[in-house]
């Protein structure tokens, strides 16, 4: 590949490893869920495969460096980043003000050419390199680097990623398309992605007609599952920052409902199901131990509690502290009130980590059975 020139910027050598590009056409649309688990299924085909995530908005602090999340997940699963700063796993990292230091001219930054070169490195000795791209194909154009641009920067065909029905995604995706074209990207196929189980079979067969329509490749199309979006006890004591009082053995149990206990003990008692987790303030003993009783089978009928949440900032007495221990129920505590923290908790995004074995398992699976991996190689061979 010869001299290549993109936003003013001449880049005298962009790697020749093969290379596909991840897009959506909006937020939470699946496309770290989908790269994971392409990852897993092409690890068969590319011995060594790279990724990156050009520009990220969700950054963690890795060795000193601002680095997507996402980045740091693939990172932490598959070990690909050796011999690489993992700084290049995620070379722009879009901080608070950002935007607005690059409108007002004040950015000393050269990021087009921080994302050729983080690429280069990154694809040094690799067979494919999976990149990443943020939210639908427009969003980057504030500050000039859109998915569409990033992509026609690193000479890469994209797969769109876009959500469940019929009518919607086709229309989002024609509209993705459009930017695509715009930059002269080739769009090398779709996929429909979070599609209800019980409406499966029509979606998959009437989105497929749609698109053969339009001369859109379907590469697959994948079932909701709910289990990707339910939080465990480890994601809300992370994401939320609360503080961690017992029962740090139990911080993986997966959370199907969240319950306001600020009742009466008898009422709230009645809302209870399996894997519930429960918020009630901190000074309401009657609760906590009819919670811990509940958990051990000495009410009315036996139910699993995922874990409890404490407001208000009161420290339960050592025995009590005990009793949940033994009881297995994983017990948090937050200084805000019943309100304020359960609304905090209901609006968390629930992001795959490293350590759940199960939600990544279901990940590589649902991506191996729904999705036409070898119509996706030879997508990237061609």
């Amino acid at each position: 590949m010869g001299e290549k020139i993109a936003l003013g910027i001449t880049f005298k050598k962009i790697s020749k490893t093969r290379r596909i590009f991840i897009s959506a056409t909006g937020q939470n649309a699946g496309k770290t869920t989908f790269s994971l688990g392409l990852i897993a299924a092409l690890l068969k085909k590319y011995k060594n495969i790279g990724f990156i995530k050009p520009i990220g908005q969700r950054y963690l602090m890795e060795q000193g460096f601002k680095v997507d999340e996402d980045s740091v997940l693939i990172e932490r699963i598959f070990g690909i980043s050796k011999n690489l700063s993992i700084k290049d796993l995620s070379p722009v990292a879009v901080e608070k003000g950002f935007t607005e230091r690059y409108i007002e001219g004040t950015s000393k930054g050269n990021y087009a050419k921080d994302i050729v070169d983080s690429f280069n490195r990154v694809a040094k000795d690799k067979d494919l390199v999976i990149i990443e791209g943020t939210g639908h194909a427009g969003v980057g154009s504030v500050f000039d680097l859109s998915n569409a641009t990033v992509a026609k920067l690193l000479n890469s065909k994209v797969i769109l990623l876009g959500p469940g029905g019929i009518g919607r995604p086709i229309d989002e995706f024609m509209l993705n398309r459009a930017l695509f074209d715009k930059e002269d990207v080739k769009l090398a196929g779709v996929v429909v992605n979070k599609v209800l189980s019980d409406k499966f079979s029509k979606i998959s067969k009437y989105v497929r007609m749609g698109l053969a329509k339009k001369k859109l490749p379907v590469l697959g199309v994948m079932p909701y599952q709910k289990r990707l979006d339910l939080p465990t006890i480890r994601e809300i004591f992370e994401e939320v920052k609360i503080k961690l009082l017992c029962g740090k053995d139990y911080l993986e149990n997966v959370v199907d409902k969240i319950l306001i206990g600020a009742m009466e003990v008898g009422e709230a008692l009645n809302y209870m199901v399996n894997n519930s987790l429960v918020i009630t303030p901190s000074d309401r003993m009657d609760m906590i131990r009819a919670i811990i009783d509940l958990q051990n089978g000495k009410l009315r009928r036996p139910c699993k509690i995922s874990g409890l949440v404490l407001s208000g900032g009161i420290v339960p007495p050592p025995k009590v502290l005990a009793l949940l221990e033994k009881a297995k129920i994983p017990t948090l505590l937050s200084d805000h009130d019943t309100y304020s923290i359960a609304a905090k908790i209901h609006t968390m995004k629930i992001k795959i980590k490293p350590e759940d074995k199960a939600k990544i398992g279901i990940i590589v699976n649902m991506v191996k059975r729904h999705i036409d991996i070898d119509k996706i190689v030879k997508i990237i061979d061609s």
